[in-house]
């Protein structure tokens, strides 16, 4: 651990999936220059309310720095909107109160309809503590098989690429601290520039080769951008196959034995040359030749996926047509190169890790495995037999709300505005019998609930959470949380009273639901059992798989895969079109992203002033200047983006270097700004990961018929 000051509280950053360690210094009076000369002059110290931040300096991932939302994170404990009492029907009520209506609800729910009747939505920001708890609660508590998260958005695809490939998924399996020694980083679909910010520092010394439709800030400092139209990443990466192995780049040593499947692999390459690729996808075949040289002709080098890859109705083998790419060069496993995925949300790795999954149990166990079903249940003491199986990814979760699934309970999620297609998900949400909104703000989701219950905030908790990296970190409490608020855990624990359950059997305090999250993933591939809040406390690096008496495991992959032969495995894939194309009445293509100072679906930092400013209150669409002149828009206007789904009304932002036949709308804005109203539900048959990144649209200016 740091040398924090006295009165230092070492943690993380609310955010990403850096989870940049911060220094918590209350505040008040008498620590105004304390506070004041812990923040930038940007951020004035009179806007923190309880607690001011700083980095921590011994912290490796964020080296001293933290990006705008880190700096203004304190800000979000005191937002004027903050939830502090219950809401039943939109009144003020007791906790009692309301817990015991959420109770009844539920209970008539399954009388009615049945245990799957109820569902759990959970979230990549909780901590480990809770989507274990969340998972543990659906499944005894309520007995359902309903339970799913905003996870299925961010990671789901590098998730079943990588289990296939490597037999295990772990967003980087290796430090961070790697990338500064590469030689070449190619990050297909990533902008960590504003995205992850701190991470740019690691990505300083490496060259870097940027694939992205847009000319985003990390393409900016790219040696070479690729910039291919929307939903042609998989054909680009077959091409970049193609050349490596046309021109005897690859590693026939490590493919040999390493590896299984390679000639399947190439077979499908084959067809890919890249005169052939540059038609499907608009990058120069120049360019592909040069890329795929500089990956090659590097010593230490690293593929990384980001969401552009993964948000698409084929994420899964797009993911795994990188993958082949990095194993055709011999990356995985050897230090200094690799390949990895970087996870987005600030616990998406514990969150997927830990049971709020549709199909996995603790430990990435899968619930339809009967070892692994009796092994939890032996932990949880309950029957195997009693543990439902697989239930409805989130997408189709949504899709069934108000028709086989009738009563919501949502924990740290907004999808009426992260979830495709959110004009639908409004009206699910709408037909349901009972909605039950766990938060800290009145989200847009909360809005629509029966029932809100005001939760803890992230420096009021103690709990663990799980880095890009697999590291697992304390997240420790620094305030007490106001009047009124609960943890999750809390609702949890008094909810399970309520329904018949042994509360002690669902403990409110994290260090107990560690100890038993511990005894349920022993043996799992993302094997806790070896930490302890104690070994954390000491500051030791503890990186999953890290069974009971082991060191960790910063780099998986040294000496063997995961598979049972220790050999990862070359996937066949092939490229096919996105599930929407372009028509003479939808001509673009829209994709969606993030930008630096807005984070998800913009629940907290839509309330934070600086952030605001930064970014502008509004949505807004970039588009080349030609393509806003051909409908009539210029610069400045408002305009409405429809597609066949829903209409989104943002404000024309000319952007030269974008694909004229492209458009561009971050994700965070809500009401008829939220760029979710067009995007498509379209899914992956593997990961049910919806297509985000590419569906049809048109421009027509405000006030236009």
């Amino acid at each position: 651990m740091s040398e924090a000051a006295l009165g230092d509280t070492a943690t993380h950053c609310p955010y990403c999936a850096l989870q940049c360690g911060t220094l918590l210094t209350a505040t008040g009076p008498e620590a105004a220059d304390v506070a004041a000369a812990s923040v930038p002059a940007a951020v004035p110290a009179a806007d923190f309310p309880a607690v001011a931040v700083r980095p921590d300096p011994d912290f490796p991932v964020n080296l001293g720095g933290l990006c705008q939302k880190g700096w203004t994170a304190p800000e979000l404990l005191g937002v004027a909107d903050r939830l502090r009492v219950p809401l039943v029907h939109g009144r003020p009520a007791s906790w009692d109160e309301a817990l015991d209506v959420v109770a009844a609800g539920l209970r008539r729910v399954q009388e009615r309809h049945g245990k799957d009747a109820t569902a759990v939505f959970g979230s990549g920001s909780l901590t480990n503590e809770k989507a274990y708890l969340l998972g543990k609660f659906a499944r005894v508590a309520l007995g359902t098989s309903q339970i799913d998260y905003n996870g299925r958005f961010c990671m789901s695809s590098a998730a079943a690429a990588s289990n296939a490939a490597f037999g295990i998924d772990r967003g980087l399996p290796f430090p961070v601290t790697d990338l500064g020694s590469a030689d070449v980083v190619l990050i297909a679909g990533g902008n960590p520039a504003e995205t992850m910010p701190p991470l740019m520092r690691h990505l300083e010394h490496p060259r870097l080769i940027v694939i992205d439709p847009r000319r985003t800030r990390t393409a900016a400092q790219a040696a070479l951008h690729l910039q291919p139209a929307p939903g042609t990443d998989l054909a680009l990466a077959l091409g970049l196959l193609h050349v490596v192995v046309a021109e005897g780049l690859t590693d026939a040593a490590y493919i040999g034995q390493r590896t299984h499947g390679f000639e399947a692999a190439w077979s499908r390459a084959l067809s890919w040359w890249p005169e052939h690729t540059e038609r499907v996808t608009g990058v120069p075949a120049v360019l592909l030749r040069e890329a795929a040289r500089m990956l090659a002709g590097a010593d230490r080098a690293y593929i990384l996926t980001g969401r552009g890859a993964e948000q698409h109705s084929k994420g899964t083998d797009t993911v795994a047509a990188f993958v082949n790419l990095a194993l055709a060069l011999g990356l995985p496993g050897r230090v200094g190169s690799g390949f990895g995925c970087l996870t987005g949300q600030g616990n998406g790795q514990g969150g997927r890790e830990l049971g709020q999954k549709a199909d996995q149990l603790p430990g990435y166990r899968s619930i339809a495995d009967p070892a692994a079903r009796a092994h939890v249940a032996a932990v949880w003491g309950v029957d195997p037999a009693s543990l439902p199986g697989p239930g409805r990814s989130a997408v189709e979760l949504l899709g069934a709300l108000g028709r086989d699934v009738h009563a919501l309970l949502v924990f740290g999620s907004n999808p009426v505005v992260s979830a495709p297609d959110a004009g639908r998900v409004r009206e699910r949400l709408s037909a349901l019998e009972l909605l039950v909104v766990s938060d800290f703000v009145p989200s847009e989701t909360a809005a629509l609930a029966d029932v809100v219950l005001p939760v803890a905030q992230w420096a009021e908790e103690e709990g663990t959470m799980t880095s890009l990296e697999g590291r697992v970190l304390r997240r420790r409490r620094a305030l007490t949380p106001p009047p009124g608020v609960r943890t999750d855990l809390e609702v949890l624990s008094a909810l399970a009273g309520r329904l018949g359950f042994d509360e002690a059997a669902f403990p409110a305090s994290p260090p107990a639901v560690f100890e038993e999250l511990r005894a349920a993933t022993r043996g799992g591939r993302a094997d806790y059992s070896g930490i302890s809040y104690a070994r954390l406390e000491t500051g030791e690096a503890l990186y999953w798989p890290c069974p009971e008496g082991s060191p960790g495991t910063p780099r998986l992959f040294l000496d063997r895969f995961a598979h049972p032969d220790g050999r990862a495995v070359f996937a066949p894939v092939d490229h096919r079109d996105a599930a929407e194309l372009p028509s003479d009445l939808y001509p673009l293509l829209a994709t969606t992203g993030r930008v630096l100072a807005q984070y998800q679906s913009g629940a907290q930092t839509r309330r934070i002033p600086a952030l605001v400013k930064a970014s502008g209150a509004e949505c807004f669409v970039e588009v080349h200047p030609d393509t806003a002149e051909r409908a009539g828009l210029a610069d400045g206007d408002r305009a409405w983006v429809r597609s066949v789904r829903g209409n989104t009304q943002a404000v024309v932002r000319y952007e030269g270097s974008l694909r004229p036949d492209t458009v561009f709308l971050p994700f965070h804005f809500a009401a008829e700004g939220s760029a979710n109203l067009l995007t498509n539900p379209a899914l992956d048959p593997v990961s049910r990961m919806p297509e985000f990144k590419v569906c049809a649209v048109r421009l027509e200016a405000v006030g236009t018929r």
